[in-house]
């Protein structure tokens, strides 16, 4: 009588470390390359300052063109709509400054209805104004 050997079923294993190191470059990689600061979204003309101080970082910006357009997140607005965006940025990113870019040709009056926006969107908010220094 012969025997009859039973051999285990062999257990089909995926090897998943390969896999695991790629996800984990990607991840490195996605991380290294993100920017977390939102910008106005145009380069401004900013006026020169000969006493600037550095002024702590924020995450929103706001710029002001010359012909009076107001940029913030990359997408033009309304003065009237600058506080309601201001609290849906600090929603994202909590911060207490925020950076207004105005164009050194920029109407006084647009600059001081934006800086009454920020008021009224939280009054504690530091508004720091981004100069070039000499």
């Amino acid at each position: 009588m012969a025997r009859k050997r039973i051999r285990e079923a062999d257990t089909a294993e995926i090897d998943i470390t390969p896999m695991m190191d790629i996800v984990f470059i990607m991840l490195i990689f996605f991380i290294v390359t993100t920017s977390f600061v939102k910008e106005a979204g145009i380069d401004v003309n900013k006026p020169e300052a000969a006493q600037a101080q550095k002024k702590p970082s924020a995450t929103i910006f706001i710029a002001i063109r010359a012909n009076g357009e107001i940029w913030m997140d990359k997408r033009t607005v309304d003065v009237e709509r600058v506080s309601a965006n201001i609290e849906r940025l600090r929603a994202e990113s909590p911060t207490d400054t925020i950076i207004v870019q105005a164009d050194k040709e920029a109407k006084h009056g647009i600059v001081m209805e934006v800086m009454d926006q920020i008021k009224a969107a939280d009054p504690s908010l530091v508004i720091s104004i981004a100069g070039e220094t000499k």
